[in-house]
């Protein structure tokens, strides 16, 4: 496969809820992001976006096709290995934070570090830059609780990139925030993209920050086509 961060070719998926109710919700979908490159990836609901992404985090297997991460086919990758991939080389953002609610927001950036094993001392001081950089340094203490919306999702987006992985996955990441929070927001996402260099998919409802992306794509009839 090529050197993409992220490449998917062909991609089909069709979920059953008995042979009469077949749904096939993905019908060759394909797209390759590179490095340093935000797109944005617009559909309504029910339209497939989840499921693209979690087949392209390696969290769902597509029925067919190939998916690539860094160049790697990961299409015939046993568990492990994906575990450890996605572990490593993608972040996951969600409309809700999901962030662990009994540690507090330095806590939840670090947490994935240590899972890789990277030293506490380096785990912290990284998640202190990280969460400096999206203006909460100052809330780095508080469990997710005492946090507002707009602080809980920039956290989200710090613990997200705090293995500094290839590519950045984000499903509606500000549509539970009102408008005037949600730019605040968005625009600190695109910060952290920018600064990392890494390669981000970004679905959205929400046209005008679609707009403000480096390309858009569109979701039609489960096909990937430029918006």
């Amino acid at each position: 496969m090529s050197e993409a961060a992220l490449e998917l070719e062909g991609i089909e998926k069709t979920y059953n809820a008995g042979r009469e109710n077949e749904v096939q919700v993905l019908r060759g979908a394909t797209l390759a992001l590179e490095r340093g490159q935000v797109t944005a990836l617009v559909a309504p609901s029910g339209a497939g976006k989840s499921t693209l992404l979690h087949i392209a985090g390696l969290l769902d297997v597509p029925d067919a096709g190939r998916v690539g991460i860094g160049g790697r086919d990961m299409t015939g990758a046993g568990d492990r290995e994906r575990t450890r991939v996605r572990r490593r080389d993608v972040g996951f953002v969600y409309q809700f934070h999901h962030l662990l609610p009994e540690f507090s927001a330095l806590e939840n950036v670090m947490l994935p570090q240590l899972a890789e094993g990277r030293p506490k001392a380096e785990a912290e001081a990284r998640a202190q830059d990280l969460l400096a950089s999206v203006g909460v340094a100052d809330r780095a203490e508080h469990r997710p609780a005492a946090l507002s919306g707009g602080e809980q999702q920039r956290v989200a987006f710090c613990r997200a990139l705090a293995n500094a992985p290839r590519v950045l996955l984000a499903d509606e990441p500000t549509g539970n925030l009102d408008p005037a929070t949600s730019d605040r927001v968005f625009g600190a996402l695109m910060q952290l993209v920018r600064e990392t260099g890494l390669a981000a998919l970004i679905a959205t409802h929400n046209l005008e920050l679609a707009a403000r992306m480096d390309r858009q794509l569109r979701l039609d009839e489960g096909r990937v086509i430029a918006a």
